[in-house]
């Protein structure tokens, strides 16, 4: 069995260490574990470590086990964390407090336009692609490419008008597996933007940034995260694939 207060008593000793190499606070990083794959009855297990904040990748799986511990009355704080497609946003805004992956401004659009029918404001993060991999999604931003940046500010300026959206930040995922120079690249290249999104819009509260994972949340903490999404060492390696077994 996976030692959950074990892991996260370990997790915390190495966001501390991080922070201090950094000239940091721990209590300026949140902590957001990540569950998918991860049935309700064992998210609750982890309740007893201080867990509150969790982070899900699907709507389909986050429903039944948001809805699991609303019916209990268990007070939690869900983030979507994992690519949003616009037809399912009607119903991440009714389950999720804050959407961490906004990737496009049709998808801003959109979430602002359930919000405003249902008299929701909801927290959102951007999601920027630093790395230009392919595979990822999110607002295209690579190093040396002012006219990526220009089209990053460009739609700032309209989501940040978006009745029903409260920007808080941007997020990213660095390349799996890759060599810590290529890490600090990345995570810098975030920082930077955030720097330069501040100084453009100064009446945004830009407060977040969420970047950093079970393999190089240290680096993201050193380079200036104010959030990491950690699920594997909290929860132990996953299954390929989620059963609702809720």
């Amino acid at each position: 069995m996976i030692d959950i207060d074990a892991n996260l008593a370990r997790l915390n000793e190495r966001i501390a260490a991080a922070a201090a190499r950094a000239g940091r606070a721990p209590e300026e990083i949140t902590l957001l574990a990540v569950t998918k794959t991860l049935p309700a009855e064992r998210i609750r297990e982890s309740l007893s470590a201080g867990l509150r904040q969790f982070g899900e990748n699907r709507v389909q799986e986050a429903e039944p086990k948001i809805r699991w511990f609303q019916e209990r009355d268990i007070q939690l704080k869900w983030h979507m964390v994992g690519h949003l497609q616009r037809n399912k946003a009607r119903a991440a805004i009714h389950l999720f407090d804050m959407i961490d992956s906004v990737d496009s401004l049709r998808l801003a659009r959109e979430i602002s336009r359930r919000c405003e029918a249902a008299e929701i404001i909801m927290p959102v993060l951007l999601e920027v692609n630093v790395s230009g991999e392919a595979s990822k999604y999110g607002f295209l931003v690579q190093e040396g490419k002012r006219e990526q940046e220009d089209l990053l500010l460009s739609a700032v300026e309209e989501i940040a008008v978006l009745p029903n959206l409260e920007l808080q930040g941007l997020m990213t995922m660095a390349p799996f597996g890759a060599r810590e120079e290529v890490l600090r690249s990345c995570f810098g290249r975030l920082r930077s933007l955030l720097d330069t999104l501040k100084g453009s819009f100064g009446d945004i509260d830009w407060r977040h940034l969420s970047m950093g994972m079970t393999d190089d949340f240290e680096v993201a903490i050193e380079e200036g995260a104010t959030m990491i999404r950690v699920g594997r060492a909290i929860f132990g390696e996953r299954k390929d694939r989620w059963e609702d077994k809720t």
